[in-house]
């Protein structure tokens, strides 16, 4: 039986991080689709994007990238960190002003990434090959002693592939301290996905839900689950509860939480709702 709950705590996350790490799994949201999982003694960063080098590159344009909430630690104040897993090279994923500050700041640590997005990872990383761990969906490594990751098929509105046929796209489920959970990246629902993530026996679904819409789409900017969907995803996967993230950060592609805890009230969700929160502690165990 597995034991997820949300606890609230007072303080900064970079405080909260720099204490010695609890029992069982324990997440952190960093905004945007980014977590801090620690799991077994060791702690794992998926997709970061503490920076506000979006707001930067598109200030004055149509769709500007201004955050509506501050980042919640800088890249340094995550540390140590043992591994991160990037799910793919748009920037609020695979961003440099996080993830080279990042690496320097832990020496040690293993960046998995998409094999389709490998020369981005070096130049966007800042770290050579013997630190970037290339997988395509399908494929599973053990980057960490008793840590598993299994890369999933994702489709940012499409299945994309490299000439290689590599996956552009990927998700990954996390096998850590007994307790599986699958971080989606971003996508959209397409044929096999649920069967291809239930045979990893999920517990927790960490799923986007700031969905698509066709002027965004045509924009160049691609969408992601709704929130309706995320929901039969998590169902469908056989997940006991849900975080919703991926909302609150650009104004232009985002949710309305409200929207989120409504549905959560209403126990609209077979899978038990949680909209993704600053300061909660996210505790998961056997």
């Amino acid at each position: 039986m597995t034991s997820f709950s949300p606890v609230p705590f007072s303080g900064s996350l970079a405080a909260r991080l720099a204490a010695p790490a609890g029992e069982g799994v324990r997440l952190y949201w960093l905004g945007q689709a980014g977590f801090v999982i620690e799991a077994g003694g060791r702690r794992i960063v998926i997709d970061p994007y503490l920076s506000d080098s979006l707001a930067e590159k598109y200030r004055g344009k149509r769709y500007e990238h201004e955050r509506m909430m501050p980042a919640p630690a800088a890249p340094a104040e995550l540390g140590p960190v043992d591994l991160v897993l990037v799910t793919h090279q748009h920037t609020d994923h695979m961003d440099p002003q996080t993830l080279i500050p990042l690496a320097a700041a832990n020496p040690d640590c293993l960046f998995v990434v998409p094999r389709a997005a490998l020369a981005a990872a070096e130049e966007r990383i800042g770290v050579g090959p013997d630190r970037l761990v290339a997988v395509d969906a399908g494929e599973k490594v053990t980057p960490l002693a008793g840590i598993s990751i299994t890369a999933i098929r994702a489709a940012h509105e499409a299945l994309e592939r490299s000439p290689e046929g590599w996956h552009r796209f990927l998700g990954y489920v996390v096998v850590a301290d007994g307790v599986s959970l699958y971080h989606s990246g971003d996508t959209i629902p397409f044929e096999g996905l649920a069967e291809e993530v239930a045979r990893h026996g999920v517990d927790l679904a960490l799923l986007p839900v700031n969905g698509r819409r066709a002027e965004l789409t045509e924009a160049g900017i691609a969408g992601n689950l709704t929130l309706d969907e995320a929901c039969l995803l998590a169902d469908e996967i056989g997940a006991a509860d849900l975080i919703a993230h991926h909302y609150g950060l650009f104004a232009f592609n985002t949710e309305d939480p409200d929207v989120i805890d409504a549905k959560s009230a209403a126990a609209d969700c077979r899978a038990r709702l949680h909209r993704a929160k600053l300061s909660v502690e996210y505790r998961l165990s056997k």
